[in-house]
């Protein structure tokens, strides 16, 4: 009688080993709700108006004359739940009997379709600033810009960029506190190379600019540029073609800055109907679990005034 060895017995052993631990990719952080005013007092319908007042009028006065009267200009801010997004999936009960990362699957399954859900929610509150703003248009708010190219070169982002997103939060009068750049990480790695940071030889210490680069983390500088915590992230709007005040960018995306400060100076401005909530339930007709995961919400910005974007090409990385 032989004994066990492959050449006797094929049946007893898998032929291709797989590690027991499932490959899961890492994620981008997500923090555009960080920056958004949410709305307490909404809780119901789909609209939300709010007045606003303008700024009395000041004229000379002619002694033994009447006093001239002037309205006040007035406004509405209108605020609507525009998005209703799901996502769902399923795992029919063959698959729970054959795979052999059954268990595994199962348990990724609520986190994987909350992050796809939470993604898109990313990419619409970061795409509000932009869109808030007037295409091809410098966006001039007490005589300073709030939209233009890069001014590097091949339209990528240079230091002053940051001097005249700074110079345009004070002329709005934005506290400039808690001053926050969210920039793709091209701009990041432009940043990185440019001489003044490079080339220590002018500035051994790097003081007041950048010291190590990026911290493990991968999202804040470790000093601040010109008064901006600088973070990066994948989800800004990009692929924008626009010409501005005669400086024109393909490839475009769309760097903002602006101040975080708490309060009413935030510059985006949501409200939840319907909080994200995770379901499941077992569907006898079609023999699977079925998940599903939903989100009814708002938003839009608030505070054009404090909104600074700056278009880069993104595809200057290497050139």
């Amino acid at each position: 009688m032989s004994g066990f060895t492959t050449d006797t017995i094929d049946h007893v052993y898998r032929a291709n080993l797989w590690t027991s631990q499932l490959k899961q990719r890492f994620d981008d952080i997500l923090a555009g709700w960080r920056y958004v005013s949410m709305l307490s007092d909404f809780p119901d319908g789909d609209t939300w108006n709010q007045p606003s007042l303008g700024q009395a009028v000041v004229s000379d006065y002619v002694e033994n004359s009447a006093v001239r009267y002037n309205a006040m200009d007035t406004g509405n801010f209108t605020f609507s739940i525009t998005e209703y997004k799901q996502s769902g999936t399923y795992v029919s009960n063959k698959f729970k009997q054959d795979s052999y990362y059954i268990s595994q699957i199962m348990a990724a399954i609520p986190r994987e379709i909350e992050y796809a859900l939470m993604a898109s929610v990313e990419a619409k509150l970061l795409a509000d600033g932009p869109n808030g703003q007037t295409a091809s248009d410098l966006n001039v708010i007490n005589d300073a810009r709030h939209r233009w190219v890069a001014s590097g070169p091949n339209d990528t982002i240079a230091l002053e960029d940051f001097a005249f997103a700074q110079y345009a939060l004070q002329k709005a009068n934005m506290p400039q506190s808690n001053l926050v750049a969210l920039v793709d990480p091209s701009v990041a790695m432009t940043i990185n190379r440019l001489t003044n940071i490079v080339n220590v030889s002018n500035n051994p210490s790097w003081e007041g600019i950048i010291n190590t680069g990026m911290n493990p983390t991968g999202l804040r500088f470790v000093k601040n540029v010109y008064g901006f915590d600088v973070y990066t992230s994948n989800f800004l709007k990009s692929g924008m073609s626009e010409t501005i005040d005669g400086n024109a960018v393909t490839n475009g995306v769309a760097n903002l800055f602006f101040s975080a400060a708490p309060g009413p100076s935030m510059p985006l401005i949501g409200a939840i109907r319907q909080p994200l909530k995770i379901e499941s339930k077992y569907n006898m007709d079609l023999q699977r679990e079925e998940f599903v995961t939903t989100l009814r919400y708002g938003s839009k910005l608030y505070r054009p005034e404090n909104m600074v974007v700056v278009l880069s090409d993104k595809t200057q990385v290497y050139a």
